[in-house]
């Protein structure tokens, strides 16, 4: 998929996602909230509690940004973003702090098992720049949810449908719900959108 795709992609961290070098790549802080919110539930003993102290901080920073897009800026005051990013070595500090190298070997050959908490914590330490491109690049949005959201109503027609039963009726329906998805992103209702459709001036779209 995408093999010419040059934009920002904001994968889930899927591994295999990196092989499209051409792309920039930014990694959905949703999901590092779940594992993060996982981790501190699995040790309310506070053992993990860099995990805790994560998760504020990312929130944090993404309400900043978006209060700074609301005010029309394209950056953060480089202070503040500064001291987001001192914050997030701090805690990359404790967790390595929390999760020394395992020594313990199970009995098995090849490298030592890391627990869940200990390759989280690797992950936010090795890709931070991906982590907080958001932060640094207005455009890239936080997480991936407006993606998941828009192929969510595909997947359900799949769901309840079944697939199409030709290739000129999924175009007509991946072509509607295009523009639909469209007309949202630009506050347009609708209805209205439909109506200028059905009209044929959907041109409204790009006034």
């Amino acid at each position: 998929m995408l093999p010419n795709f040059t934009g920002i992609a904001v994968p889930d961290g899927h591994e295999p996602d990196r092989r499209y070098s051409q792309a920039g790549h930014a990694l959905c802080n949703v999901d590092h909230l779940r594992e993060l919110l996982g981790v501190s539930e699995q040790h309310p003993d506070g053992q993990q509690s860099w995990a805790i102290l994560t998760d504020q901080p990312l929130r944090d920073l993404n309400t900043t940004v978006h209060a700074a897009k609301s005010c029309s800026q394209d950056r953060l005051d480089p202070i503040v973003l500064a001291g987001y990013r001192t914050a997030y070595q701090q805690m990359i500090t404790l967790g390595n702090r929390q999760n020394p190298p395992p020594t313990l070997r199970t009995g098995k050959r090849g490298v030592i098992k890391k627990t869940a908490a200990a390759n989280l914590l690797a992950r936010l330490d090795r890709d931070r720049e991906q982590v907080l491109r958001f932060a640094h690049d207005f455009p890239v949005p936080f997480d991936n949810n407006q993606a998941e959201r828009d192929i969510r109503m595909i997947k359900l027609q799949q769901k309840i449908s079944g697939c199409w039963r030709t290739i000129a009726g999924a175009e007509q329906f991946l072509a509607l719900r295009a523009y639909l998805s469209t007309a949202r992103k630009n506050n347009h209702p609708t209805v209205h959108a439909l109506t200028t459709l059905a009209a044929r001036d959907p041109s409204i779209l790009t006034t």
